[in-house]
């Protein structure tokens, strides 16, 4: 029977796979720990209050990649390029969601439009990794070799979600709720799509290097392509709604960690 569990623990057992899996969760969480850190440099005078949160979550993301990387290191395996079809990050911003690396790279501060942009784009990224990392916990939460990394990493990640709903509210507030609304729409339904595609390309990698059935495969297909349905229908709603977290400050009152001494 194929199941969540059944497939994550699969991928878990085999080095290959493990290698792979690991790889691009390291590569996506360092991205997203320099494109914070970028845009926390460049907030604008306005939105000065917002740069300590925007640093303690890029803080955050390059402390996943940590993660990542020593539980390759455990294995004694090195990490492996991504493949581009798995970059989730660059397919996003392919479609035009988020702000552009270029636009980050230069040294021109940012407008508060921007910082709007981000935030509703996070706030819609966020909930799929909340989402991911919830379903992780419930299945391995308690595993010995990855079990402590993903108890950790949900729980920023929920804290990294909360943030953008509290942020967005008050900016909404302050007049901005048409744009928010307008981008938290445009970055829904381009991600479901990219997380699709993404999903597709990462288990077709690892029904190779597992030596999927045929069956197997077309199976897990179906069922990614099932679940963009779904959510094209109508699961895209969830990831649009603002409402004030239970966590409030939740990236505001503690400095962001510099080390993940658990995984060094």
């Amino acid at each position: 029977m194929l199941s969540a569990r059944s497939i994550f623990q699969e991928i878990v057992d085999n080095d290959d796979s493990f290698q792979l899996f690991c790889s691009i969760a390291a590569s996506g969480e360092t991205q997203g720990g320099w494109e914070n850190a970028r845009i926390a440099a460049l907030v604008p005078a306005s939105m000065r209050d917002l740069a300590p949160k925007i640093t303690r979550h890029g803080a955050d993301e390059d402390k996943h990649g940590r993660i990542f990387q020593a539980l390759l290191r455990r294995r004694g395996l090195p990490a492996v390029p991504v493949p581009p079809e798995t970059d989730y990050t660059m397919l996003l911003e392919r479609r035009g969601i988020g702000l552009a690396h270029t636009r980050l790279r230069a040294e021109q501060r940012l407008t508060e439009e921007d910082i709007v942009v981000y935030l509703a784009h996070s706030r819609v990224t966020e909930q799929r990794a909340a989402d991911q990392m919830d379903m992780l916990v419930r299945h391995f939460g308690d595993h010995p070799t990855v079990g402590r990394a993903i108890r950790m990493i949900s729980h920023d990640e929920d804290n990294h979600l909360s943030y953008c709903h509290e942020e967005l509210l008050r900016l909404a507030r302050q007049g901005h709720a048409r744009t928010i609304q307008r981008v938290l729409r445009e970055s829904a339904l381009a991600e479901i799509a990219v997380y699709r595609d993404v999903s597709l390309a990462v288990m077709a990698h690892m029904g190779r290097l597992l030596r999927w059935p045929a069956p197997k495969s077309a199976a897990l297909a179906a069922g990614i392509h099932g679940m963009y349905a779904y959510e094209r229908f109508a699961g895209w709603h969830r990831m649009i709604s603002l409402r004030p977290p239970e966590r409030r400050d939740a990236l505001g009152s503690t400095p962001p960690p510099v080390t993940a001494p658990e995984y060094a």
